[in-house]
C-alpha cells in the first residue's frame, strides 16, 4: 500500500540534495507503516477481527473462573467426585446391644403383612461372645462414611445412642419409607451351626397383603442385592453361603417385616455365620469389617449410579 501527502516529493533520479522537510517525513515513513502493521496484526482494522487467531490457543471450556478457582459443575451436571449426591441410603444395623436386657418389649408382636411377628430379637453372637448387634452397628458406621464420601445422605436406623432396644422390625421398614430412600440394607450376621459358613443376602419376595406391598420393589431390589453380593465377594473373599442360597449367595423370603414392610428397595445382608469358627474369625477383625464395607458400598453406588 503506498501512501502519498502533502509535502511529499518522490524521490528523483541522481538527486544530490533534499530539503529538510522531505528529510523529517523520510524518517517518519518507517514508524507509520510499522505503527500500521502493529495495529493490523493485533486486531485493530475493521470488525476487530483478530489476525493471530490461529496461533493462539482458545480457552478450554472448563477454564478457572475470575477467582482463579474452577468453575462449578453446570447445573444438573453430576460431580463426578461424589455421584451419590442428592441421593439417600438408610443402613438398618439388625438388633441393638441393648435388647436382651428388654425381652419383654422386644417380644411384642406387630404386623408385618403377612402375619404378626416379634417386635424383634436378641440376634446371634460368636461363641467367644461377641455379639451380632456390636457387628453390625461397627459395620453400619464404617458403611456410613463411606457412603458420605460419595456425597449420600446417610441415615441409620438406630445409632446406639437412642432408646435401649428395637427399634422394631415396621419402624425400621417405617424409617427408610420416610426418608424415601434411594437406597436401604439391613446388616446382620447368622447363627447357623458349625461347618455352615459364607455370606448371602436376602431379596424381598412379591407379597401384597395387609400393610405389605412390595410388588413394586422386588425388581430394584433384586438388582441392588445382586451388586452388593458381588462387591461383597470381590472385597472380602468370602464365599457363598454353603447352606443357603444353592451356592448363588441370594436368598429370596416373603417372611421379614422389614423387606414386606418396606416401600423402597431394600435388601438384607448376613455377612456371615458366627457360629463358625472361620467366619467368627473374620466378623471379628476390625480390617476384615472395613472390607465388608467397601463391598457393600461399592455394591450401593453401582447400584444408585447405574454402572
Amino acid at each position: 500500500m503506498s501512501y502519498t501527502g502533502p509535502d511529499f516529493d518522490p524521490p528523483q533520479p541522481r538527486r544530490l540534495r533534499r530539503g529538510p522537510l522531505t528529510v523529517a517525513l523520510a524518517a517518519l515513513v518507517p514508524g507509520a507503516l510499522l505503527g500500521w502493521v502493529v495495529y493490523e496484526a493485533v486486531g485493530g482494522g475493521p470488525g476487530g477481527e483478530d489476525r493471530t487467531a490461529s496461533s493462539v490457543p482458545s480457552a478450554p471450556a472448563s477454564s478457572p473462573g475470575d477467582d482463579g478457582r474452577p468453575s462449578a459443575p453446570a447445573a444438573g451436571r453430576p460431580d463426578s467426585a461424589r455421584p451419590l449426591t442428592g441421593m439417600v441410603v438408610v443402613v438398618d444395623p439388625g438388633h441393638n446391644p441393648g435388647n436382651f436386657r428388654h425381652t419383654a418389649e422386644i417380644n411384642r408382636p406387630v404386623d408385618i403383612g403377612t402375619n404378626r411377628k416379634e417386635c424383634d430379637t436378641t440376634g446371634t453372637s460368636t461363641n467367644d461372645g461377641y455379639t451380632e448387634a456390636r457387628f453390625t452397628l461397627d459395620l453400619a458406621h464404617r458403611l456410613r462414611t463411606l457412603l458420605q464420601r460419595q456425597g449420600a445422605t446417610v441415615k441409620l436406623t438406630h445409632d446406639g445412642d437412642g432408646p435401649p432396644w428395637g427399634p422394631c422390625v415396621d419402624e425400621r421398614a417405617r424409617i427408610g419409607n420416610t426418608a424415601h430412600a434411594d437406597a436401604a440394607i439391613s446388616l446382620h450376621a447368622d447363627g447357623s451351626a458349625a461347618g455352615n459358613r459364607g455370606f448371602h443376602v436376602i431379596l424381598p419376595g412379591s407379597v401384597h397383603a395387609g400393610a405389605a406391598d412390595t410388588r413394586g420393589i422386588v425388581g430394584p431390589s433384586r438388582d441392588l442385592g445382586v451388586r452388593v453380593a458381588g462387591g461383597y465377594r470381590r472385597e472380602t473373599g468370602e464365599p457363598p453361603s454353603n447352606y443357603l442360597g444353592g451356592g448363588t449367595g441370594l436368598v429370596t423370603r416373603t417372611d421379614l417385616g422389614g423387606l414386606n414392610l418396606s416401600t423402597v428397595p431394600k435388601v438384607f445382608i448376613e455377612c456371615g455365620n458366627m457360629r463358625d469358627s472361620k467366619d467368627a474369625a473374620l466378623l471379628t477383625d476390625g480390617a476384615w469389617r472395613q472390607r465388608a464395607a467397601q463391598g457393600i458400598s461399592e455394591g450401593i453406588v453401582s447400584f444408585l449410579h447405574g454402572s
